[in-house]
């Protein structure tokens, strides 16, 4: 396998353990895997209840500044609407020129047909495929048309370790006062606290 870089896309409302688990489990086990980058989607993302581009953007970035092999990319915030994923990832490719790998689940991946630009997608850039629940990544490739021919583009990570610990948790347990120790890292906890966010 080519080696190259793992990107991961997400709302990190707030960025939990759970997400730099994963990509530090990615460097452990896929050794072509040279570094991860982290791209918080923007405000204007279709998903409600987002903080600031820039609060949510300075979590990740505190963390990621104690891990060498972590970065935060900031190519989703900059412009006036969220842009597509083959945007991005146009847009990290030629700023590394290196072979780049999206991480996506299962439940994506059913839907990638449906995305911008689909066929360059597939063509262009690698998918590092999460089965989720009991959803198997051959079998949903194998019943369908379009995933069957680019199969090549997609490659399965093998027992990514579980949790249902999930973003809108951790903001239940802030509004209620409530300890978010060992949920997120503690650089995000102590910038929660500084800025007083979501109360």
């Amino acid at each position: 396998m080519q080696e190259g870089i793992a990107v991961f896309g997400g709302s990190f409302n707030p960025p939990l353990n759970s997400h730099f688990l994963l990509a530090e489990q990615v460097l452990n086990e896929m050794s072509f895997i040279k570094k991860v980058i982290f791209v918080p989607v923007s405000t204007k993302y279709n998903k409600k209840g987002l903080i600031s581009n820039e609060d949510r953007f300075n979590m990740v970035k505190s963390v990621c500044e104690k891990n060498e092999l972590f970065e935060v990319s900031d190519v989703e915030l900059k412009d006036a609407v969220q842009p597509f994923t083959v945007e991005t990832l146009n847009y990290l490719s030629q700023k590394y020129h290196q072979t780049l790998y999206f991480v996506i689940g299962t439940d994506n991946l059913r839907q990638l047909k449906t995305w911008n630009k689909a066929d360059e997608l597939v063509t262009k850039y690698k998918f590092i495929i999460l089965e989720r629940d009991e959803d198997k990544m051959d079998e949903i490739i194998r019943a369908d048309d379009f995933l069957s021919k680019y199969r090549q583009a997609f490659i399965k990570f093998n027992n990514p370790i579980r949790t249902n610990l999930s973003s809108s948790y951790v903001r239940a347990q802030i509004k209620e006062g409530k300890s978010i120790k060992y949920l997120t890292p503690d650089s995000v906890i102590d910038y929660i606290k500084e800025r007083e966010l979501y109360k």
